[in-house]
């Protein structure tokens, strides 16, 4: 049986599953001199998004115990995994279990964003009543953009479609069976888009999706979400844009730097912040607890 790290915590049942197929199990988070040293001693680790497996971790492990990572979650950029392959060292993710949840948690921004509920949260708790400027706007009928249709995009579209949007997306290829969205330009969605959501994982060497120049394309009063992956919007630019008012507001869970330390962003009161919580809940913890059994399995 395997002797497995689980660095950033896991869905207990789950947890108690694996032990009681007879893996060993041990919850700890490591820093990355800890890593290095300890990781080798491991058939697997299971991670989320803070632990960071990158080359001078894989390296240090390579030839050792180590068979296998699993990210606990769908992004891959906080493990370098075409490395650690090469390595001999095989990569897994649960990509199925955290779509409803991501999901919803857009939709809840861009009701957060409509209706001013973020800042009035914060300015009712100050003793102000600021009911005439916060005049809102109904999502019925607007234009929701969607970059990026993956599993997460398709959830977002059916929600928003419900809720009476017309929903837009752009990606490599159309999706079949979904032609009640329709599949354009990346620069058509942005010039015509109410509702810009990304859902796309950041590469490195592409860098921020919208930057400036994406920013100077889109309507006036644009709102802009992204519960994607930090770095897929270029910060500094989307501060500018909010600042000049081209953007109405912006919804962000995810950053460049995670815990952000932009306090220009998170001080911002056209910005609705939550702390990297897209997949943070019970439901989709628990189908990710049942990915990582299946994956355990499947390669033991």
């Amino acid at each position: 049986m395997a002797k497995i790290l689980v660095a950033d915590g896991m869905d207990r049942n789950a947890a108690k599953e694996l032990t009681n197929m007879g893996h060993e199990l041990v919850i700890e988070h490591l820093d990355v001199p800890e890593l290095k040293k300890e990781l080798g001693d491991y058939d697997v680790i299971i991670v989320r998004s803070a632990t960071k497996i990158r080359k001078e971790v894989i390296d240090a492990v390579a030839g050792s115990n180590l068979k296998l990572i699993i990210r606990a979650g769908v992004g891959l950029d906080n493990i370098d995994v075409s490395y650690a392959r090469e390595k001999g060292i095989a990569v897994e993710n649960t990509p199925k279990a955290s779509s409803a949840s991501v999901a919803e948690l857009t939709i809840a921004h861009m009701f957060s964003l409509a209706r001013f509920l973020y800042i009035s949260n914060v300015t009712m708790r100050d003793g102000m009543w600021y009911k005439k400027a916060y005049k809102g706007i109904e999502l019925s009928g607007k234009t929701l953009g969607l970059i990026g249709f993956g599993r997460i995009a398709v959830e977002v579209a059916k929600r928003a479609s419900v809720l009476g949007m017309k929903v837009i997306y752009t990606d490599i290829i159309a999706k079949d069976g979904y032609d009640e969205f329709s599949c354009v330009s990346k620069e058509e969605l942005i010039k015509t888009s109410d509702f810009i959501s990304l859902h796309i994982p950041f590469i490195k060497e592409v860098g921020p999706v919208l930057s400036e120049n994406e920013f100077n394309m889109m309507k006036d009063g644009v709102y802009i979400v992204n519960c994607a992956r930090g770095g897929v919007v270029d910060e500094e630019a989307l501060i500018k844009a909010l600042d000049s008012g081209k953007v109405a507001g912006a919804a962000i869970d995810v950053f460049e730097e995670e815990p952000t330390k932009n306090k220009k962003l998170f001080t911002h009161e056209k910005v609705s912040l939550t702390p990297h919580i897209g997949a943070s809940t019970k439901e989709a913890q628990a189908r990710i607890g049942l990915e990582i059994i299946d994956k355990v399995k499947e390669y033991f």
